[in-house]
């Protein structure tokens, strides 16, 4: 995957923006950033492979922004990360039926940023971008052409609904996913599901995962997350 991506930080934080534009450019990314929604108005956003947008700023919002530029053909296919201190799951599922491509909560590190900044570039990347068709964890491999996982080179019979969940959980390594919306993203809109059965999944995935199955942590009160 090539990583010359143009970027764009949007936040009030004039010094968060800098702190995120510096350890962006020492990993070989294009960086530019706009201190509110409006002053990204008048830019041509339409250069940039990804947003990473503060919700909580004054003036226009980082949802009413990102509202405006999925609505515009131009920029409707722009990935954008949420960079906020809301993290209540209603303003998770906000950000999510916006059309954001992930949601990361204020304070955050830094390694944590450049892994799903890594994540959501391979899984939305096109153009001169090489193809990935593997998403892995050393010796753990999910093949997304094929719709397999192999743990140290054997593949696994798993379950979609198995494959699912490792799936969105390996794409944003340290990002905490509620029972609500892994319910949301992985099963059928018109299924019922409660909070135990996602916590059984969780406990037969663990178990066919091997030695990685710690890896998969369960967030005493939010969810559950996968440890790189």
């Amino acid at each position: 995957m090539r990583n010359n991506y143009n970027i764009l930080v949007v936040d009030d934080e004039q010094d968060l923006c800098e702190i995120l534009k510096f350890n962006l450019e020492t990993e070989g990314y294009n960086v530019d950033t706009a201190y509110s929604a409006e002053k990204v108005l008048e830019m041509e956003v339409k250069q940039y492979d990804l947003l990473l947008l503060d919700v909580m700023m004054e003036g226009m919002s980082g949802f009413a922004l990102a509202k405006k530029l999925k609505s515009e053909p131009s920029t409707a296919n722009i990935p954008i990360i949420f960079l906020t201190a809301k993290d209540t799951e209603n303003d998770i599922v906000t950000g999510f039926n916006i059309g954001a491509d992930d949601y990361i909560s204020k304070p955050f590190s830094i390694r944590e940023v450049m892994m799903r900044i890594r994540a959501v570039l391979r899984r939305t990347s096109t153009g001169n971008a090489e193809p990935s068709n593997t998403l892995e964890y050393e010796d753990l491999k999910i093949d997304l052409n094929k719709k397999t996982i192999s743990v140290d080179g054997e593949d696994i019979a798993f379950t979609k609904t198995e494959y699912e969940l490792l799936k969105l959980l390996l794409e944003a390594p340290g990002r905490v996913f509620s029972r609500q919306e892994l319910i949301n993203r992985v099963w059928p809109q018109d299924v019922l599901v409660l909070d135990r059965t996602v916590d059984v999944n969780i406990t037969r995935l663990r178990k066919k995962i091997g030695h990685y199955a710690n890896h998969i942590v369960t967030r005493q009160g939010f969810g559950y997350y996968f440890d790189a």
